[in-house]
């Protein structure tokens, strides 16, 4: 869970709060692979982390999934790596409500449209067998 901190080393409320996240799921979830607070680099740099937060649990796992503190710091994160990597972006996708909402960006190209509705596509589909193995 990303910070502009490491595990701690500020107490200021924004940092708090993923402090606390991490916290709520290492005591309900234990199973789950989570840490931090941790600045981006330690938790894409195995060798930084190991060496500086010889602790975490995330030493000798391969981090594959970033998790904001806000909205802008992933917002602005996303952004900067599709335009400077060229990478395919699809989303944002909404989770954990009663059903998800698929959201298209302003100016989505057409191939960012058809990948979303194949998203909800499947997300329906997915749904509808759930729902019928009740």
């Amino acid at each position: 869970m990303l910070s502009f901190n490491n595990f701690g080393s500020s107490s200021f409320p924004q940092a708090r709060k993923v402090s606390d996240a991490v916290a709520f799921l290492h005591r309900f979830y234990p199973d789950l692979l989570v840490d931090g607070p941790i600045q981006s680099d330690f938790a894409l740099n195995s060798e930084m982390l190991n060496e500086r937060f010889p602790f975490s649990v995330l030493n000798k796992e391969k981090v594959n999934t970033l998790i904001f503190p806000n909205l802008d710091a992933a917002n602005i994160t996303y952004k900067l790596m599709k335009e400077l990597d060229k990478s395919l972006s699809i989303g944002p996708i909404l989770m954990g409500l009663k059903y998800p909402a698929h959201i298209l960006q302003l100016g989505a190209s057409v191939e960012e449209i058809v990948n979303m509705a194949a998203i909800a596509s499947i997300n329906a589909q997915e749904k509808q067998k759930q729902k019928s193995s009740k």
